[in-house]
């Protein structure tokens, strides 16, 4: 993109007082040569061209370069004193002069092109996500951010990250709509401030030599923040689940999924800065030596986003298996989507019932080699078993007819904490009946319970419709089902690392994601999620297997393939091999500190950048 003759935001609040002791209006400056566009004045005073470097000492000092994202007249003083900009603002409006409702849209109209660009660059990640799967434009967003930012105050920064972040998640969690589009919006903003304080980081670092790597390091610890916080966090939108089908989707076995995004994010930053190394060749026209020596920096940070994107096929993925199970996973489908997907009571149970009973009969007949285990999704069972002998039956019936044990997925009462439920995945045995069982660690948030719900309620009457709290899990979920030793984790679960991590080295040879969509049914969530059982696959080196009750179901190898999948809204019976692999991958060893590590060298960058940036202003006093 063209420079422009935008000056930075906080300048542009326009109305500046000068300091005591100096003019109470910026004079204008005097009349002289037009400067070159690729020469700038350093911290000497002293005309620098473009593609000049600034030494090491001076590297807070100097002045940075224009780049696509600023140009060459972006600099300006407030830029070095964005405190001096807020006191004028202040004493312009105990004045009488613009308040601050009006410095901010002033702000805004100035920040308009930029803000649109940011906005594209939203709307090109969320491109990069399933159901699209266009995942180069995963980096190539990065790359635009990481312009946008680059040279910017912080406050600039984290607007510019807003922008690109509100369009990113609402096209992204659309699926939401079902709820209503309040919650879609509401949902985004939340999530986007996150990614304004990511811009933030990225406009401070980007005056530090390495930047692409500290930026790298920041979209780390931006995930590792949202991934937690508020009420437990909500991971989706992580690079790492827009590239499961990428090059750098092995790199998961070495650090999961924060290497993953940290690898995406590298390849942006460098991308972003072979482009501004590009730009300084304007200056070198006409001139074959300095034009030689302009073009190396851009070779060399297009070579090295080459090398990272490259770097995940030396990663070995194993799949040698030492034993394999056979599966049948059932889908029994659901009588309409959406928020009323449950119908009629008993309605979804008699659906997997009888698809149960239909695959028995085909076992007893010869079609279908019979299975090890079943596998019924979440919610598979929309009674309580324990509660209604009617749906107790029910089950036994399948069970027994099929003559294996099944994996249930009940709401049940929960047994000490009257008026909440578990969201469990039982084993059914065909002889003993129901035994072990295992209860979601992570409900979901205004889904499976409401927070402040006495308070809430009254505000949001549609927080309602959740009548009862689900009640969070105490232990992970290996069982044992027949002959295999299963991990079950619960729908929205196989997005947070730690559930499954946890899960994995507690036991499991296989993982399970027991899972009901149907409430998104053709939204691209399932799509969506599916991609991030993909992930996890690759991560922890184990075959995972995801029974929906509207689709989609699928088995995923060790690898990240998708071996079997079914049709959304539609019943179907999957039956297959799974590998159980004991082995267990780095990134299990590892754990969460590569994330950690990563998330930690990000944020003391931003320190840094700070602290340099202040040693290095002027003395204020002795500018007066």
């Amino acid at each position: 993109m063209p420079p422009g003759p935008e000056t930075t935001a906080d300048a542009a609040d326009g109305d500046t007082v000068g300091r005591p002791g100096g003019p109470s209006s910026r004079s204008p400056r005097p009349p002289g040569p037009p400067a070159r566009p690729d020469a700038r004045e350093n911290a000497a005073g002293r005309p620098q061209a473009a593609d000049e470097q600034p030494e090491a000492g001076d590297a807070a000092k100097a002045p940075v370069p224009p780049t696509p994202a600023d140009g060459p007249d972006a600099s300006d003083a407030s830029d070095a004193h964005p405190d001096a900009v807020s006191a004028a603002g202040d004493t312009a409006s105990r004045s009488g002069g613009p308040t601050r409702l009006t410095r901010l849209v002033r702000l805004a109209r100035r920040e308009a092109r930029r803000s649109a660009l940011a906005a594209v660059a939203g709307l090109a990640l969320t491109a990069s996500f399933p159901p699209y799967d266009l995942w180069p434009l995963s980096f190539v967003a990065v790359a635009a951010l990481a312009l946008l930012t680059r040279g910017r105050t912080a406050r600039q920064g984290a607007w510019t990250g807003f922008a690109f972040a509100l369009p990113f998640f609402f096209f992204l969690l659309r699926w939401l709509h079902v709820v209503g589009y309040d919650a879609v919006f509401g949902l985004s903003v939340i999530e986007a401030l996150f990614i304004a304080l990511l811009g933030a980081g990225l406009a401070v670092t980007s005056r530090l030599p390495g930047w692409p790597l500290w930026g790298a390091c920041l979209w780390v610890a931006q995930e590792w923040a949202r991934d937690r916080t508020p009420f437990g966090g909500f991971p989706w939108g992580r690079l790492a689940f827009a590239n499961t089908g990428s090059p750098f989707t092995p790199l998961a076995a070495l650090g999961g999924a924060p290497l993953v995004t940290f690898a995406v994010a590298l390849t942006g930053g460098l991308l972003a800065c072979a482009v501004v190394a590009a730009w300084r060749l304007r200056g070198a026209a006409g001139d074959r030596v300095r034009a030689v020596r302009a073009a190396l920096p851009a070779v060399e940070a297009a070579a090295l986003a080459a090398a990272v994107v490259l770097a995940g096929y030396a990663v070995p993925v194993p799949t040698k298996a030492a034993d394999t199970v056979d599966i049948a996973i059932v889908q029994g489908n659901v009588q309409n989507p959406g928020m009323n997907f449950l119908g009629r009571p008993m309605m979804i149970l008699n659906n997997h019932v009888d698809a149960t009973l239909a695959l028995a009969k085909d076992i007893k007949a010869g079609r279908v080699k019979k299975p090890d285990l079943v596998i019924w999704p979440e919610n598979s069972s929309d009674l309580d078993p324990f509660q209604y002998a009617e749906a107790y039956d029910r089950i036994e019936e399948a069970v027994r007819a099929v003559g294996v044990p099944v994996l249930v997925g009940a709401l049940v009462d929960h047994p000490g904490k009257p008026g909440y439920v578990d969201n469990q995945g039982i084993v059914w045995d065909p002889v003993k009946g129901p035994g072990a069982s295992y209860t979601k660690q992570h409900p979901v948030p205004f889904g499976e319970y409401v927070p402040f719900r006495q308070q809430l309620s009254k505000v949001i009457t549609r927080l309602q419709r959740v009548p009862r709290d689900f009640y969070p899990g105490d232990h992970t979920g290996v069982l044992k089902i027949g002959p295999a030793r299963l991990g079950d984790v619960i729908c929205f679960e196989v997005a947070y690392d730690e559930i499954v991590h946890d899960t994995v080295m507690a036991g499991a040879r296989a993982l399970v994601v027991q899972t009901n969509n149907a409430t998104y049914g053709r939204t691209g969530q399932p799509e969506q999620q599916l991609a991030m059982s993909r992930l996890r696959a690759v991560e922890h080196g184990r075959a995972v297997v995801t029974a929906a009750t509207s689709g989609i179901s699928a088995v995923v190898a060790p690898d990240g393939k998708v071996l079997h999948r079914s049709a959304e809204f539609t019943r179907d019976v999957i039956s297959t091999s799974i590998p159980l692999r004991d082995e267990i991958t780095v990134a299990d060893r590892a754990g969460a500190a590569p994330e950690w590590a990563l998330a930690m060298v990000g944020l003391l960058s931003c320190a840094a950048a700070i602290m340099i940036g202040r040693r290095g202003r002027p003395d204020e006093k002795g500018q007066q």
